[in-house]
């Protein structure tokens, strides 16, 4: 259906989208004091988890058989367990309490299971015409929110609310995404972005719940209309992704590569993220220091890109060792040609 050879468009795309995940969980503590920041925190989370996710189905593949099933339970399910009780250790360490079970995903954990769960969901639904399967997720997606029991547990409100855009991704082919490099679409998707930005600037009650995808309706005060609200969300969500995409550079950069690393990197930050948070180690009262947490983030973004740390953690995020073999056999090398 699609061409899977490697596209420096979308590692730049995953590139970009990393950053704006780690960048937004660092100001996220800053929200409630600066309005500048909560519509900054808001404009991402507008689009940066619907596009993760439709570049996540648009690059799914598989017979659904059970091999296949196999295969994505040790991608997914194993790291989930893994950091699971690493980042539930981790947060008794750092002093925090509030165990409640493996299948109630730590943090942002909920991604892993969320993506098991969207490549079992499409065995069934890639074979329904693609207009019907988006308009049956879109519906499924809608009328979870009505059912307050459907929550956190399992990642399912996430799971089903999150479902189009993976869905999306599947269908969408090379050429539909670089439709969006048309001449002239660099203007209207500017309109886009700022019209957004706007929006949630003078509207200081939106709810963040909206964009987390983690509460029912009621929850969210809307308790009769929220489906509506949800559709528009929806709609946002599009508009705002197919703007990013616009601007996401073609050519290959130095940076270009670690668009094939980003599970690592959304999986390690968090311990970062949590220290920073735990101790108070920044505060935020003008624009510089913004901009020094971007550059943090960047800072993270290639730290744990590096060699280094993705030998370390192979073992646990890939259950393989592949990576810690070539740094001993490069360290052997060396050592020989040292000593000769």
């Amino acid at each position: 259906m699609i061409d899977l050879e490697r596209n420096a468009f979308f590692d730049n795309a995953k590139v970009v989208l990393i950053f704006l995940v780690v960048f937004g969980h660092m100001i996220q503590p800053f929200t409630n004091d600066s309005e500048a920041l909560r519509t900054l925190y808001m404009w991402i989370y507008t689009f940066h988890m619907p596009a993760f996710i439709f570049l996540a189905g648009f690059f799914a593949k598989g017979s659904g058989n059970g091999k296949y099933i196999m295969n994505l339970a040790k991608k997914l399910l194993i790291p989930y367990v893994i950091f699971q009780l690493l980042y539930t250790a981790y947060y008794l360490w750092l002093g925090k309490t509030g165990w409640q079970g493996i299948f109630y995903p730590q943090w942002s954990l909920w991604f892993l299971f969320s993506m098991f769960s969207w490549h079992i969901l499409l065995i069934g639904f890639k074979r329904v015409p693609a207009t019907i399967g988006l308009f049956l997720a879109i519906c499924i997606g809608l009328l979870v929110g009505y059912f307050g029991e459907i929550g956190h547990t399992f990642s399912l409100s996430r799971t089903f609310v999150f479902f189009p855009f993976f869905l999306l991704g599947y269908w969408c082919t090379k050429d539909q995404v670089m439709y969006l490099k048309r001449k002239g679409m660099k203007a209207a998707s500017l309109m886009v972005l700022m019209v957004v930005a706007t929006g949630i600037y003078f509207m200081p009650e939106l709810n963040s719940g909206w964009l987390l995808a983690s509460k029912s309706y009621g929850d969210l005060e809307m308790p009769a209309y929220g489906g509506f609200a949800r559709l528009f969300v929806y709609g946002v969500a599009i508009l705002m992704a197919m703007s990013l995409f616009v601007w996401i550079p073609e050519k290959k950069y130095w940076f270009t590569s670690l668009g094939t690393k980003t599970l690592y990197l959304y999986l390690l930050h968090g311990f970062f993220i949590q220290y920073f948070r735990q101790k108070g180690f920044f505060e935020v009262e003008h624009f510089v220091d913004v901009f020094g947490i971007a550059l943090i983030s960047a800072g993270i973004v290639l730290f744990l890109s590096s060699k280094s740390v993705l030998s370390i953690w192979q073992p646990f995020i890939e259950c393989k060792i592949t990576r810690l073999k070539q740094f001993f056999e490069r360290s052997n090398e060396k050592m020989d040609h040292k000593m000769q």
